[in-house]
């Protein structure tokens, strides 16, 4: 646990959102080789090497693939959170990673990490944690060229408002929390890539750190 500027506790848990169908790219995004582990591997080390305080995985339920790549993690169940209905949408995940009763009380935010972002720069990522911890009441965003970039960082009272939200999108979440927001501007081009797509994959990797190969483990 660390202190924000105004000497307050400040303590991260991380959602990773894994329940998605990866329709476009024809196979898993977190389970694609990502240097000497895998996509999911890689995010989870990057937000244990944080220090974040936290890091739970929402997933569908029955993804017998990926459960079985957070054994090879060594990623406890207690960690994970099963959305039933991911059909629903990307804010269906995280409205039920808010709902969930597994965090550790002394958590004061919440990052919404995407699973098709392993590319960021560490430094990019350790930015907006300095950043978050300077405004502890904003929901803070990493922005490039003034366009606001996940991962976002939610105070805890807004985490817990998403819960019960009727909005349809994180993105119309936070259009009603507009004036709440605070962006970190940041030079790091992979803010404006998402691996949606084979060819978006490998621009990640010539962005990141990644090095694709045939096998892990």
């Amino acid at each position: 646990m660390t202190r924000s500027s105004e000497g307050r506790a400040f303590a991260v848990g991380v959602v990773i959102l894994a329940a998605g169908r990866s329709a476009r790219m024809g196979k898993p995004k977190l389970l694609l080789p990502w240097g000497k582990t895998t996509v999911l591997g890689h995010l989870i080390e990057q937000w244990r090497a944080l220090h974040s305080q936290q890091i739970a995985v929402v997933c569908a339920p029955g993804d017998q693939a990926i459960q079985a790549e957070m054994d090879r993690l060594g990623l406890p169940a207690r960690s994970r959170i099963i959305n039933p209905n991911p059909q629903c949408g990307m804010l269906s995940s995280i409205q039920c990673a808010a709902r969930w009763p597994g965090w550790q009380p002394a958590l004061t935010h919440w990052a919404i990490v995407l699973g098709d972002q392993p590319h960021l720069r560490r430094q990019t990522l350790r930015r907006v944690l300095r950043f978050s911890a300077a405004h502890p009441t904003k929901v803070c965003q990493p922005a490039r060229r003034g366009h606001g970039r996940h991962p976002v960082l939610l105070p805890g009272l807004v985490f817990q408002q998403l819960a019960g939200s009727a909005a349809r999108t994180l993105k119309g979440f936070l259009a009603a929390r507009r004036r709440r927001i605070a962006y970190c501007e940041l030079d790091d081009p992979g803010l404006d890539v998402d691996i949606d797509r084979p060819e978006d994959y490998q621009k990640a990797v010539l962005l990141g750190c990644g090095q694709p190969h045939r096998r892990h483990g």
